[in-house]
């Protein structure tokens, strides 16, 4: 007979415990205060975890961020399982959230900003790859291996970041978020792609056969999710209401994000599109918007915030006092808010859009966040990035995450809501009040 599985250390819940009300606290307060400054919320609570992590507290005051956040494996594990969730949650109430039908009428506008804001900064970081200081790369890196982890860096979008800047900011309903929220879906599709590609340059070397396998991956999973996943998520959202609907749609979206994290994709679009599936069951049942109302606000108002300021523990802004890794985290950033920003612009302004709408789309566009945050710790992880280099491109997650909403906000104001648009935040507001 086998024993009994032993039970979590009662220390170690403890430090759990004080870690989540601590990070949930901090986060509510320096949202708070972000909004007061007029910034979304998702500005303070991203700032959370720098203030928390080595960068601040762990200047400050060491021995309190030993206790409260030690470097224990097992400790953290438990708290990015809960940030896990939490970013999967996000990204699928993002997918639910989704007018379809607006992105079939458009979708060739949100692919070519998406391809143009993507193909731009991928450029110019591979570009850049090649100029940054030696001593920037790991021991027995490739140059070229750690140009393309630039890269693909450089030309990432963050889907639960401008999931949650759109919704702070009341957007989500305006067709400009939607198209960024399409844009930054192939975005993040592509992205995934490349970084699975490069991370096999890092280890065994590029093969034919293993990015093909990817690609089939991805087309096989989109062709079951619509083809087969569509109408049985239909059917079981029409057969559940009030709390268990909102239980069916957290299982649908949690097995989206095991089977893309199965096929060696990333589980944040594997949820995505089981969140999509969940908003067009909707149709002839707008009631769906109502029953998921709690989970959004559970989504947005505990889990979101826990997610997002666990991004920045791990970022050690005391790099920047070597002047090296200062000149070069300064060089890096400007080329990551030019090369998004001007190729979101060029697509949309190829795409026939207005002046002000390019440059919303650029500032939502440029927006990195944690997705950048999980390509540096794939680098860090294989041994392409040192801890500095890491540093920079958290801190370029972070700072593009932060200059958004400012210009979106300003770019938005001088673009005026259609009759479509309004129809369309009444349909929201249903499910969100």
């Amino acid at each position: 007979m086998s024993s009994p599985l032993p039970g979590l250390d009662a220390h170690v819940l403890l430090v759990f415990l004080l870690q989540i009300s601590l990070l949930l606290g901090v986060a509510l307060a320096l949202g708070r205060l972000a909004v007061r400054l007029g910034l979304p919320a998702l500005v303070g609570e991203l700032l959370t975890g720098v203030v928390l992590g080595p960068s601040l507290l762990g200047e400050l005051t060491p021995s309190l961020l030993g206790w409260v956040f030690p470097d224990d494996a097992g400790q953290l594990h438990l708290i990015d399982a809960v940030g896990q969730i939490g970013v999967l949650l996000l990204v699928g109430v993002t997918g639910i959230q989704l007018d379809t039908r607006m992105l079939r009428t458009r979708g060739a506008t949100g692919v070519r900003v998406s391809l143009s804001g993507l193909l731009l900064p991928l450029v110019l970081g591979i570009g850049a790859g090649f100029l940054v200081p030696a001593t920037l790369l790991a021991d027995g890196t490739e140059r070229g291996v750690f140009a393309l982890f630039l890269g693909v860096a450089m030309c990432v979008t963050a889907i639960p970041v401008i999931a949650k800047i759109l919704a702070d900011m009341n957007l989500l309903h305006r067709d400009i978020g939607q198209l960024t929220l399409a844009a930054g879906t192939v975005d993040d599709a592509v992205g995934w792609f490349l970084l699975s590609v490069v991370s096999a340059a890092a280890t065994t070397g590029v093969r034919a056969g293993a990015v093909s396998l990817s690609l089939l991956y991805l087309v096989g999973f989109l062709l079951f999710a619509f083809l087969v996943g569509r109408p049985l998520v239909r059917r079981l959202m029409s057969r559940v209401s009030g709390g268990p609907r909102v239980t069916v749609a957290v299982v649908v979206m949690i097995l989206g994000a095991a089977a893309t994290q199965a096929m060696k994709m990333e589980a944040m679009f594997g949820a995505f599109i089981a969140g999509i599936l969940i908003g067009q069951a909707r149709t002839g049942d707008e009631k769906v918007w109502t029953d998921l109302r709690p989970l959004r606000t559970v989504v947005l108002s505990v889990l979101a915030p826990i997610f997002l300021a666990t991004a920045g523990l791990r970022m050690d802004l005391t790099a920047l006092a070597d002047p090296k890794v200062l000149v070069a985290a300064i060089a890096l950033l400007l080329v990551a808010i030019f090369g998004k920003f001007a190729g979101a612009y060029l697509g949309a302004r190829m795409s026939r859009l207005s002046h002000w709408e390019g440059i919303a789309l650029g500032a939502g566009m440029n927006a990195r966040g944690v997705v950048e945050v999980v390509v540096a710790s794939t680098g860090l992880r294989l041994g392409v990035l040192t801890i500095a280099t890491y540093t920079v491109v958290v801190l370029i997650a972070v700072v593009t995450s932060v200059m958004g909403p400012p210009i979106l906000r300003w770019a938005m104001s001088r673009v005026e809501q259609t009759e479509v648009e309004s129809e369309r935040e009444l349909v929201l507001a249903a499910g969100s009040h």
